[in-house]
């Protein structure tokens, strides 16, 4: 990996833990915080999409259409349950368990969709992610699990850590072996998530953007952050990184998002916390090595 793919990667991780800290303020606003962020997204970006697309240097085939409506809506999954994660528990749960299970929930489907055969790697690299999810949710007292919500972080970040697995292996085989821009892939991502979310504002507009009083500034900020943080990353891939090197890579982001819950929303990260993230990580990147 070169120094330029290594900046990237790093920019891109602590950009990520950035607006997600913005998402979870936001989380009581819900779906109608996700249309408000695309449509931010859609405007900020056009130019530059425009540019690239007069430049013709695109060759569209039924194919790289199929594949980037497929991205535009597992992202649009993944933004909802996002934010409805953030809705029901803590970002220093959410967000590590969401980007944790990830690799992990690939390997498993490498197992039992592939036919992978499990190596010993795998499965010691699975076992710390759950151990590490474990002494996250649970700060060290298991009774916490049988607590009105005490799974709501685990479940919606173990779901979204599916989402995120599916969109990661899809849109590196459109900047990679489709060649199209990781800008346009983003955009165009935005651009259906803020189609289909539009008949909910439609219905009743001024009932539904009642929420976003307050929150708009919020949005704007996720709307420039949020495809930032991934095209970043596209960059890194497009100009050779292997993924194998950027998937753990992007992990450091769990730790800066654990800090900013701790240190900025006041949320509980004590040390069973911390020797869960560390445990996480190390199984994320004994996974991503294998």
């Amino acid at each position: 990996m070169t120094l330029a793919s290594l900046v990237l990667v790093i920019l891109a991780s602590f950009i990520h833990a950035g607006w997600n800290l913005l998402a979870k303020r936001a989380a009581s606003v819900g779906p109608v915080f996700v249309f408000a962020y695309n449509l931010v997204a859609c405007v900020a970006y056009a130019p530059w999409v425009m540019h690239l697309l007069a430049e013709g240097t695109i060759g569209w085939t039924p194919e790289g259409i199929g594949f980037v409506l497929a991205s535009g809506l597992i992202h649009l999954a993944y933004s909802l349950c996002l934010q409805r994660g953030y809705q029901v528990a803590e970002l220093s749960v959410v967000y590590p368990v969401a980007r944790g299970t990830a690799p992990m929930l690939s390997t498993i489907g490498a197992i039992l969709i592939l036919g992978e055969a499990p190596t010993g790697q795998g499965l010691a690299g699975m076992a710390l992610v759950v151990v590490g999810i474990g002494l996250i949710a649970a700060q060290g007292d298991l009774s916490a699990f049988r607590r009105p919500g005490g799974e709501a972080g685990v479940r919606w970040g173990t779901l979204t850590g599916g989402l995120i697995a599916s969109y990661t292996v899809v849109d590196a085989y459109v900047v990679k072996a489709l060649g199209i821009a990781p800008v346009i892939l983003d955009w165009f991502s935005n651009l259906l998530r803020f189609f289909m979310l539009l008949p909910l504002v439609l219905a009743k507009p001024t009932r539904t953007l009642e929420p976003m009083r307050g929150y708009w500034w919020i949005a704007i900020s996720v709307g420039l952050l949020s495809p930032l943080s991934y095209i970043l990353v596209l960059a890194a891939l497009t100009v050779g990184a292997p993924l194998s090197l950027v998937a753990p890579m992007r992990e450091m982001s769990m730790m800066a998002g654990a800090l900013m819950g701790m240190l900025i929303l006041r949320e509980t990260v004590g040390p069973w916390r911390l020797a869960g993230y560390a445990v996480l990580i190390g199984g994320v990147v004994i996974l991503s090595a294998g």
